[in-house]
């Protein structure tokens, strides 16, 4: 039986709205449910996407809770917990100082051991908007449990810059909604979430996808989503394209720590229409249905090539069962 990998980036309100569309597109020309993706990893938007998906909620109703359109009546008895989309505030305020300046300290001794969002979230000051009433709502689908079928969502400690996958054997105890919740704690914008004492932001402060934590994990097939990065051939100039270039860049050299191991990537990046739809706030929550529409669009050209579809073949193979 084929074992599938699904990895969720981060990127915001966009981003959410991006993995609604890819994720239905996939289920739809495939047949295959992510629900039962052997492992998930969630950064950020796709911490909680994951949890969504582990929650239960079909691929299809996660794209139409933020569209608005009918929801199945799974969807319908999940989400009446849940809820419609998050309203995301802007900050009202500004807060001053530094969120970790002895993280920058460390850094300034060793400059070549930290990465750059690390740097930034440390110089950035702390957050003034709270995720609690957002893990609040993410529990009410787990309660203290964590699903049988693994979900991973990292986030970043603020004391030393080091990643912690929560969920994995050995990472912090915590429920799924405040492991969500720190996963998506923006440095800047959302209050550092704490856990046993301490201050965790978004996981990804360290990488939009986290991708290379399924190196060596002996998966058939990983399945990316990355909505922070581009497709190779989106041409569109845009203020934001040179950051998406790196990103992608990035997203390779971990793609090609988990295919030295014999596992197939599959990367869904924003095509030059996604972009068109996507703008450059990735909070803009006024984006988020046309870029449903255009995400699944995009994932559905691909998926509609022989080629395409001869790689995705593992899915046929893999648990069917949600």
């Amino acid at each position: 039986m084929a074992r599938i990998g699904l990895v969720l980036g981060a990127g915001g309100v966009v981003g959410h709205a991006f993995h609604a569309g890819v994720l239905r597109a996939v289920a739809e020309a495939t047949g295959w449910d992510p629900r039962i993706a052997d492992i998930v990893v969630g950064t950020s938007a796709g911490s909680h996407v994951g949890a969504l998906l582990r929650g239960g909620l079909p691929a299809a109703d996660i794209a139409a809770r933020v569209t608005g359109d009918p929801l199945s009546v799974e969807g319908r008895a999940l989400l009446a917990r849940v809820g419609g989309p998050e309203t995301i505030p802007s900050p009202r305020t500004r807060a001053v100082g530094m969120a970790a300046p002895g993280l920058l300290f460390r850094a300034a001794l060793r400059p070549w051991g930290t990465r750059l969002g690390t740097l930034t979230a440390a110089a950035l000051p702390t957050g003034r908007i709270s995720l609690r009433p957002f893990a609040a709502r993410v529990r009410w689908l787990f309660g203290d449990a964590w699903p049988e079928r693994p979900l991973w969502l990292p986030a970043v400690r603020l004391s030393d810059g080091q990643r912690v996958v929560f969920g994995q054997e050995g990472s912090p105890p915590t429920d799924v909604g405040t492991a969500v919740a720190a996963s998506c704690a923006v440095p800047g914008w959302f209050t550092p979430v704490e856990i046993g004492g301490v201050r965790y932001v978004d996981g990804g402060v360290h990488s939009p996808t986290n991708l290379d934590l399924l190196a060596g994990q002996g998966l058939d097939l990983v399945i990316v989503s990355s909505p922070m990065s581009v497709a190779r051939h989106a041409m569109r100039p845009s203020l934001d394209l040179p950051a998406r270039a790196t990103l992608r860049l990035r997203l390779a050299e971990e793609a090609r720590r988990v295919r030295r191991g014999g596992t197939p990537v599959i990367a869904f990046q924003p095509t030059t229409a996604d972009l068109a739809v996507m703008g450059l706030n990735a909070m803009n929550s006024r984006h988020a249905h046309p870029v449903v529409s255009q995400a699944y669009e995009s994932a559905l050209g691909r998926l509609r090539r022989p080629d395409f579809m001869d790689r995705l073949a593992p899915l046929a193979a893999s648990d069917r069962r949600p």
